[in-house]
């Protein structure tokens, strides 16, 4: 008992003096990558001191293969909290030593999870030369979170990706997977890990290995690839005035339906969308400049298999005359979505439509103590339609119940979802065409749902 507590004490003590003994097992030093790596680490009082600390032991054991320079790995901390505080600029510290005693000398502050104010606090300082990022190199946003926000997070991080950033997002707590997803980039599954915060040394490698994808890539290469899009990224070689870039890409199977676009010589991404799934495209950028020769970089990418829209429908904050519906995954393949409702048993049926890239509604002036089915339809843009169907019953009084239950749990107000044909009790009548909602692009999820996949 006595020798477990020594080597605990002797390896924590390593870990705090910032010494850089080798650890058995260790990874070989990463000398081939190139990129500025920014953490957004939760900060808040939502987070305990105990879980702070394994999160900085989870950094540096992510950290600690890559080579740190000017031209190599550069990395910095932003707080999430009240105010978010960039803890070090990129260039601050270049070797491995400095960045490890960075890292154990950084203190949580505290404070309000305000992520979006962060994530837009980050946007700049990852193009900012104040702060020592590099304007040619790959950038990867690292968000270490417990699942909770504050504030909205969905525009400040879909600017951060529409600028080339790489999303990796670790959530420790109960986060909303639609969000969450939403978030990261994609494929999802490659670049949002759940896991508790004792586990993290679990998908250390596996992070590790996914940025390292990134910032090894200093040529033409696709991130955030899905089954109708995928963004091109590439080395900023020319400038508004030096030049402009020729893009060639199509099919590998299909040269016919080759596409070229002359681009500003300011560009270093670009999002192709509106592609077909399954299917191998090639593709070709040509810098074109009078000043400098610069080879013509290619790539191949394969686009995911279709998605299929909704596969998830969600009734929630059931009142007496009215309820909220959402839905998952939004895709960027389907244009409009069709909220069809009406009581049971009867033949009397409303739609609501709802603009494709949100994923929830509010159904109202709805009767009270009623059950109603809801069928929600995914209008694609190759003119296919897909419908999922749920029953949803609204309250009997007109307060709504203080007390709701778990996901998936009956209870006052909840009537337990389940899943049917997108057909009703009788024919359809004439459709009515009831308001129009457009609400937000990720509703976060609440106890009192009730689910159905």
């Amino acid at each position: 008992m006595l020798a477990k507590v020594l080597l605990s004490l002797f390896l924590w003590l390593r870990f705090a003096a910032g010494q850089d003994t080798p650890e058995p097992g260790a990874q070989p030093p990463i000398s081939s990558a190139e990129g500025d790596l920014l953490f957004l680490l939760d900060s808040s009082a939502s987070v305990s001191h105990y879980e702070f600390s394994k999160v900085k032991e989870f950094m540096w054991d992510l950290l600690h293969p890559f080579t740190f320079g000017p031209r190599d790995v550069q990395t910095s901390i932003i707080h999430i909290s009240t105010t978010p505080t960039m803890e070090f600029p990129f260039d601050q510290h270049l070797s491995s030593g400095t960045v490890r005693k960075a890292i154990r000398d950084t203190r949580q502050l505290m404070g309000d999870t305000n992520t979006g104010k962060a994530l837009s606090f980050a946007k700049e300082k990852l193009f900012s030369g104040e702060a020592g990022a590099r304007p040619d190199v790959p950038k990867v946003l690292v968000w270490v979170t417990d699942g909770f926000s504050t504030d909205d997070i969905s525009e400040p991080m879909q600017l951060l990706k529409d600028m080339g950033v790489t999303v990796f997002i670790v959530s420790t707590g109960r986060g909303n997977f639609l969000e969450l997803s939403a978030a990261a980039s994609q494929p999802s599954d490659k670049h949002l890990h759940f896991v508790d915060v004792d586990d993290l040394p679990i998908i250390t490698k596996e992070l590790r290995d996914g940025i390292l994808g990134v910032i090894r890539a200093k040529r033409l290469h696709a991130t955030d690839v899905t089954s109708s899009s995928f963004r091109l990224v590439w080395p900023r070689l020319l400038s508004q005035d030096s030049g402009y870039y020729s893009l060639e890409y199509g099919p590998r199977a299909d040269p016919a339906r080759r596409s070229t676009q002359q681009l500003s010589g300011a560009l270093s991404s670009l999002l192709l969308s509106h592609l077909t799934p399954e299917t191998t495209y090639e593709v070709a950028l040509t810098p074109e400049s009078n000043v400098h020769y610069f080879p013509t970089q290619t790539t191949s990418v394969t686009t995911l298999p279709e998605e299929i829209s909704p596969v998830q429908v969600l009734i929630s904050d059931s009142g007496p005359h009215s309820f909220h519906v959402s839905w998952a995954p939004v895709l960027d393949s389907v244009t409009s979505y069709q909220v069809l409702y009406g009581p049971l048993p009867g033949n009397s049926v409303k739609v609501l439509q709802v603009d494709g890239r949100h994923n929830s509604t509010v159904v109202e002036h709805l009767a009270p103590n009623t059950t109603y089915l809801v069928t929600v339809t995914a209008i694609y843009r190759s003119g296919k339609e897909k419908s999922l169907s749920a029953k949803a019953c609204t309250q009997e009084g007109a307060q709504r119940s203080a007390e709701r239950p778990a996901l998936g749990q009956q209870g006052q107000g909840v009537c337990a979802a389940c899943v049917q044909p997108p057909a009703w009790p009788e024919a359809l009548p004439q459709r009515a065409q009831a308001a129009s909602y457009r609400g937000p692009r990720i509703q976060a999820q609440r106890a009192g749902q009730t689910a159905v996949s």
